[in-house]
This record gives C-alpha cells, sequence and structure tokens, in this order.
C-alpha cells in the first residue's frame, strides 16, 4: 500500500459510487416527476408515468451488459483504468439527458433517444459498483473487510440525498411551470463538475495489492466470464437473489412511493422531498452498523435479520403510507434504514464469493443482475399493484421480494473469516 493511505481508498472507492448513484437516482426522481409529461404524448397522464417508469427500468437491464463489459477488462488489465472509464460512461450519457429536446420537440425521437441514454447510464453504473468494492476489499486491513467494504456502499445513500436536496431546492426556488420547462434538467447538467472530481480521484490510485499479487502469479483468466460460469454460477444466482431486497426497498420507497405520494395522496413535491431526506439519513446511519456488526458476528446473520425484518415491513406498507405525513416519514424511514442494513455487508459479501481473478466480473454480475430482480420493473409492478389491487398487494409484493433473498442468503457460505486474497 506504498505511498496510499486507507483514507485515500476509503474515499476514492466512496466518491466513485456517490457520484455514479447521484446521476441514477436523478433519472429516478425526474421519472416519478416529469419525465413522462417531457418525453411521451399528453394524452393520458397515467400512460405517460408507466411510460416513465419503464424507461428507469431500462438501465437495470443494461446494468448486468456493464457489468459483463467492465468486468471483463478489470479482471484482466486492472481495477483503475476500469473504474475511471465507467464513470466517464455514465457521466456523459447523463449530461446528454439534461441537454435532449422532448417530444413536443423531437416527437417520437426524443423517447427513443432518452431509451439509448438510459441504457448507457445502466453499462457505465453497472461497471462502478463492483470495481469500487474491490477497490475497498482488497485494500482493507484484516478482519476490516466489512467496514471498508461499506465506503462504497456509503455512495448510494450520499449519493441519493444529494439528488434529493437538488430537486428539494429547485421545487422550492422554481414554479411549476419553470421546473417543468427546463429545471429537471439542472441536476443533469451539473454532474458533469462531480464527475470531473471523481476522474481526479480516481486517476491518482495505485492498483490493488490483490490484483498485482495475482497478475505476478500469472492467474489471471483470457475470459474471465467463462471461467465464471463454469465455476461460480451458482454463487452468481444466489448472490444476484441476495441483492433483491435491497434494490426492492429502495426503489419502493423512493420511486413508487414518491410518485404516489405525490399524485395520489396530493403531498406536495416539495414537502415529500423533505420526507425522503429525513429518511436517507437513518439509511446512511444503518449503513456503518451493519458493516460493523458483520465483521464481528458474521455477513450471514446481519443479512438473515434485515430481510427477516424487511419481510415483516411489507405489511406496513398500507396502513402507513395511508395515515399521514408522520406515518409516512416512519415507513419511508423504516424502509430505508433495512436497505442501509441489508446493503452495506454486501461491499464485502459479494466479492468474497469470488477469488480475485473473476472477482470484478463476478461480484459485478451478481449484483446487476440482482437490480433486474429487485429494482428494474419494481416501480411499474407497484405502479400496476396499486390500480388494481391497491396499496396491500403492493406491500405483499415487498415481504416476496425480501423473502426471496433471506431464503437466498441462507444457502450462501459465511465469508467473513476467510483470508483476504
Amino acid at each position: 500500500m506504498a505511498g496510499i493511505s486507507t483514507k485515500q481508498i476509503a474515499f476514492a472507492s466512496f466518491i466513485g459510487t456517490a457520484i455514479e448513484f447521484y446521476d441514477f437516482y436523478i433519472y429516478a426522481m425526474a421519472a416519478a416527476l416529469v419525465i413522462g409529461q417531457v418525453f411521451f404524448p399528453a394524452s393520458d397522464a397515467a400512460a405517460q408515468s408507466l411510460n416513465a417508469f419503464l424507461t428507469f427500468g431500462i438501465a437495470f437491464i443494461a446494468r448486468p451488459l456493464g457489468a459483463l463489459v467492465f468486468g471483463h477488462y478489470g479482471d484482466r488489465l486492472g481495477r483503475k483504468a476500469t473504474l475511471a472509464a465507467s464513470l466517464l460512461v455514465m457521466g456523459l450519457c447523463t449530461l446528454l439527458i439534461g441537454l435532449l429536446p422532448g417530444y413536443e420537440t423531437l416527437g417520437w425521437l426524443a423517447p427513443a433517444a432518452l431509451c439509448v441514454l438510459r441504457f448507457g447510464q445502466g453499462i457505465g453504473l453497472g461497471g462502478e459498483w463492483g470495481g469500487a468494492a474491490l477497490l475497498a476489499t482488497e485494500y482493507a486491513p484484516p478482519g476490516k473487510r466489512g467496514w471498508f467494504g461499506m465506503f462504497p456502499q456509503l455512495g448510494p445513500s450520499i449519493g441519493f440525498f444529494l439528488a434529493t436536496l437538488s430537486y428539494l431546492a429547485l421545487s422550492l426556488l422554481l414554479s411549476e411551470a419553470q421546473f417543468n420547462a427546463w429545471g429537471w434538467r439542472v441536476p443533469f447538467i451539473a454532474s458533469a463538475l462531480l464527475v470531473g472530481v471523481g476522474l481526479y480521484v480516481r486517476f491518482r490510485l495505485a492498483e490493488t495489492p490483490a490484483f498485482v499479487a495475482a497478475q505476478q502469479k500469472q492467474e489471471l483468466h483470457a475470459v474471465p466470464l467463462k471461467a465464471l460460469f463454469s465455476g461460480y454460477l451458482g454463487a452468481v444466482v444466489l448472490g444476484a437473489m441476495a441483492m433483491v431486497v435491497c434494490y426492492n426497498l429502495f426503489y419502493t420507497a423512493t420511486v413508487f412511493c414518491l410518485s404516489y405520494g405525490t399524485k395520489e395522496l396530493g403531498i406536495p413535491r416539495a414537502e415529500f422531498l423533505q420526507l425522503l431526506c429525513i429518511a436517507v439519513l437513518f439509511m446512511t446511519l444503518a449503513t456503518p452498523v451493519s458493516a460493523g456488526l458483520s465483521d464481528r458476528f458474521g455477513r450471514r446473520p446481519v443479512l438473515l435479520l434485515s430481510s427477516f425484518l424487511a419481510v415483516l415491513a411489507g405489511f406496513a406498507l398500507a396502513p402507513l403510507m395511508q395515515t399521514g405525513v408522520v406515518a409516512i416519514t416512519l415507513f419511508l424511514t423504516l424502509a430505508l434504514f433495512l436497505m442501509g442494513a441489508s446493503f452495506a455487508p454486501m461491499g464485502a459479501f459479494l466479492p468474497e464469493q469470488f477469488p480475485v481473478p473473476l472477482r470484478y466480473t463476478g461480484a459485478g454480475v451478481a449484483y446487476q443482475l440482482g437490480g433486474i430482480l429487485g429494482a428494474s420493473l419494481a416501480p411499474y409492478v407497484s405502479q400496476l399493484l396499486v390500480v388494481k389491487g391497491g396499496l396491500v398487494w403492493v406491500g405483499a409484493y415487498m415481504s416476496a421480494m425480501a423473502l426471496v433473498s433471506f431464503v437466498a442468503v441462507y444457502f450462501m457460505k459465511e465469508t467473513a473469516s476467510i483470508k483476504a486474497g
């Protein structure tokens, strides 16, 4: 670790995920608030919302592809350059979404271009998480991989907090017409500055010791994906299923509930965004607590408990979301706290399922496949369920997704005590 402090490693693994998830979340919020109106014909408000949520889901289809592409190069050439490339792809697509004219100007070319750029966002984010987790855990001191693996897991909560604050500020400063016309674009364009900071930090890093050792021993694979699927397919599948609860909790609380609260319950956008700002602080709080407990007691006990509590939380969705602002805040806080608790140990747990030469690809693919299962259609399915049967069915859907993760973690091996490398 010559010349590189643990603080530098922690910050570098955190800053990239914070920026990339900021980019990702500003689209999620825009999808809940304005994407449908801007990029689709104004014939049916419900159809606009469903189409917006479908464009939201496109990125989750792209994320495993990004994990495969960037994972291949991350396991062949190294973590450093691959992480910088993923950040650049994500940043460029986000900027272009902010500059893209709407349906009134381009017609059907507007949603088509939006889908392409959203797909590009997914490609970039697909390459980010696996590399950031490895950057943290492959530099971690003995017995501290859970704690160091927590830093990239903090990125999403901070990224979401910044995204929420940006839309909250715009909602308070601009009129509804100004926000819909151009205000929503500001966070997308501003992300270019954050990407510049992230690239500067990433290029100052050295390669991780674990990868350098594997390279020197000539343990690297010409085609990591082939070796991964021939020897670790089960670990990929279980890892993906274990991630489902994290994704579903987060996107139910932040995208579906934001849309439902503002459009069906009539809560002003600025007020609901304030509720989310409060709730995400509890997600941030849960992250280091859960990571520290995973080093002390093991990954599986922490993950099993948080998934079980998430199953129970699904039963609270309908009564709390229909009982007033205080109860809604309680549900959002509960959901995001459990998301942080189930998400934090994954920064170490998923990479530990794979050997060094396959780790970028394996952890990244498992993580992103979990996104398809748990998040890509979560707002869309929840919207359909609430229309067909009410909020009770949305809660049941959330509980079912948490149960999937509970079962997956139960069958995974404990990894907290294995040696680094």
